[in-house]
């Protein structure tokens, strides 16, 4: 095995790369994840016979008393037991293939007590799907379970004949291998060169094995995937109710943002604007020079606190985004960097008012870490759209470095892109240059 070194480009720190002398398919043989995949398939059966059996038991029983009244617990009975055995299966897949799985949908109640439960069991289609993998599992295992035990144990028996091949004329009397024997024939691989070829037909066996079971574990895969795991609907409205939290608490950020600049900014001069005309107003008969002075002050405390006003505004939404669109919007953010950036805007018409403002914060705030951390001598901004899409790239030669998992501003420009169906990618290898796109939904504006 070799060891070679290389950065990580998201860290900058150096990084270990295996390469293997030995090709992929010579070691598959021997690999944990083959060995981890047929005790999968080994296992399946025994616990496919167990669903299978649970699962037709129930419905059956239940099936049968559906004249009375026990019928229905009964059904209810089954259908729980089979989201307990889809638990434990969903478990075994995360265990031994690697397949991360999400928990299904949960019981929805809207009242406690027992007949509550049971309605919600019997209403929940992942009771349902979790049946229907219990009922169908079984010929799949069973067929999975002779197909991998054959090609593995002749395999592998025929790839060591030539080590046990000697043990049968010494201690059994046979003369080797019987391939085919009647009353009057008899057909034994008895001789180096079919010992030979008997061997290299193992090997071809066994080197196949892992790549026929992977196949056969591939079906698995999809089968607790799609019957055991939440449906499309479900994850959409999870990654919804996700994306509403980040709204939410993004807003409320935002707010306290605002109350805190004018808190901290307008507010403390216009308290201190007042106290100074108030003076000026006691002094203004006694010492009109003075008062002068103090109104010329007080002149210029307005000034600022009309500019950190007008600042406050851009930043919640600028008027000339409003007024001429993102071209005239970005150009101006583009002019206040650091650095000189070129801008390009290539739009057939204005997206709605929500998306046109989550881009121009998004470009706003690429450009101000740009301008902060990039060390940068050009960037540039190129807006267009894709079909359905706003596409939006902010590019900079500077020193690179940028990842999103580090938990910087790109992280939580990504969460705000990713509430409104967007997305954020982030190219920064360590040396640069650094390349930032970003995709919002396109949807038009509103006349």
């Amino acid at each position: 095995m070799a060891t070679d070194y290389g950065y990580d480009s998201g860290l900058g720190f150096p990084e270990t790369v295996r390469r293997h002398r030995v090709p992929a398919g010579l070691r598959a043989p021997f690999e944990g994840r083959t060995w981890r995949e047929f005790g999968y398939v080994l296992l399946s059966l025994p616990i496919s016979i167990v669903m299978f059996t649970y699962a037709v038991t129930m419905i059956s029983l239940g099936a049968g008393l559906l004249v009375t009244f026990l019928g229905i617990p009964v059904f209810a009975a089954g259908l729980a037991g089979c989201r307990g055995l889809g638990t434990l299966e969903r478990a075994r897949a995360r265990g031994l293939l690697g397949l991360e799985v999400g928990d299904p949908e949960p019981l929805r109640m809207r009242k406690s007590g027992f007949m509550a439960w049971m309605g919600a069991v019997l209403k929940s289609g992942t009771s349902w799907r979790t049946l229907l993998y219990s009922v169908l599992h079984l010929p799949w295992a069973t067929f999975s379970f002779v197909v991998a035990v054959n090609f593995w144990v002749y395999g592998w028996a025929l790839l060591t004949y030539p080590l046990w091949f000697w043990v049968f004329p010494a201690y059994v009397g046979q003369d080797g291998l019987q391939l085919y024997g009647d009353q009057t024939h008899h057909i034994y691989l008895d001789n180096p060169f079919e010992i030979g070829v008997t061997a290299l037909v193992g090997l071809l066996f066994t080197l196949a094995t892992p790549w026929i079971v992977r196949a056969l574990t591939m079906v698995d895969r999809v089968m607790v995937h799609g019957l055991l795991g939440p449906t499309r609907l479900t994850a959409r409205v999870v990654e919804l109710e996700s994306d509403r939290g980040v709204v939410v608490d993004t807003a409320a950020a935002d707010l306290r943002r605002i109350e805190r600049d004018l808190h901290d900014g307008a507010q403390a001069r216009l308290v201190a604007l007042a106290m100074d005309l108030g003076l000026a107003k006691e002094k203004l008969t006694e010492d009109p020079a003075a008062a002068a002075r103090m109104v010329d002050e007080a002149h210029g405390e307005v000034k600022t606190a009309l500019q950190e006003l007008r600042d406050l505004a851009r930043g919640i939404h600028p008027a000339v985004l409003t007024d001429r669109g993102l071209d005239a919007a970005l150009s101006a953010v583009a002019s206040r960097c650091t650095v000189p950036v070129q801008v390009e805007v290539d739009l057939p018409a204005r997206p709605a008012p929500a998306i046109e403002g989550i881009a121009y914060f998004t470009v706003s705030e690429l450009l101000q870490n740009i301008s902060k951390h990039s060390r940068a001598t050009f960037a540039a901004v190129d807006v267009w759209r894709v079909e359905n899409r706003l596409m939006l790239q902010v590019v900079d030669n500077g020193v690179g470095g940028a990842d999103v998992s580090s938990g910087s501003g790109l992280a939580g420009l990504a969460e705000r892109l990713d509430a409104v169906d967007g997305i954020l990618v982030v190219d920064s290898p360590v040396g640069g240059p650094t390349r930032v796109t970003a995709e919002l939904p396109w949807r038009g504006e509103r006349v």
